[in-house]
């Protein structure tokens, strides 16, 4: 008995998390209310605050579900470089296609232009970052000249910027192009010369291989 109530309240607060995705997906932080998400969840006001005490309760968990992107990260027994364009490319990924990660990141965006700002999941990325350039750097794929903080914090800020831009223009249609954009013009000031041909700026095939990708067919992109 007590097991098949710990299932039913899961499968309670999994559609209370769905719901809220969309309505937060939709109409930002602000825009939302409880209502909307137990509308959209189809449960009632009692069970969504059996799991969640306030709004921002459900939205923060929300924030943290983008980091199910990198939860594979620490079981890689050699991250680098390619590790983190991967990650580029999944996030990506996420964003198209999955509306948990969707609204978490908008309500990361919304977040931080609040009078206190949450630079928390920035700061997560980052060190994801740091975590796979520190590496790189020591094997060479990183120019020894560059503070790999420095670098995390610009990757992370210029994926933000161009999932942004994207989102606005196209809804993300063409993000995964934008994102092998951004490496195109990065690597060479990032990676030595001779190392570039190491990285595929679309993706690994194993990254591909997972979202169904299609192969990189333009200038300058390795299928290495």
């Amino acid at each position: 008995m007590a097991r098949a109530r710990q299932e039913r309240a899961e499968i309670t607060r999994q559609a209370i998390l769905d719901g809220a995705a969309v309505a937060f997906d939709a109409c930002g932080f602000e825009g939302t209310s409880l209502s909307d998400v137990v509308k959209h969840a189809g449960v009632t006001k009692g069970a969504l605050y059996f799991h969640f005490q306030s709004k921002e309760a459900l939205a923060r968990t929300l924030m943290d579900e983008q980091f199910q992107v990198a939860e594979g990260v620490p079981a890689i027994a050699d991250p680098g470089l390619q590790t983190v364009i991967d990650l580029t490319h999944q996030m990506a990924y996420g964003l198209r296609t999955n509306v948990r990660i969707r609204a978490g990141i908008r309500l990361v965006i919304e977040f931080g232009s609040f009078t206190h700002p949450d630079p928390a999941p920035y700061n997560t990325w980052i060190d994801t970052c740091i975590g796979c350039l520190v590496p790189a750097q020591e094997r060479g794929d990183v120019r020894s000249s560059l503070d790999v903080h420095d670098l995390a914090t610009l990757l992370v800020g210029s994926f933000t910027g161009i999932q942004v831009a994207s989102h606005v223009r196209t809804g993300r249609e063409d993000l995964h192009s934008r994102v092998i954009d951004l490496w195109s013009f990065l690597l060479p000031g990032i990676v030595p010369a001779d190392r570039i041909p190491h990285f595929d700026l679309a993706g690994s095939p194993a990254c591909r291989a997972g979202f169904a990708l299609p192969a990189p067919d333009s200038p300058g992109v390795t299928a290495g």
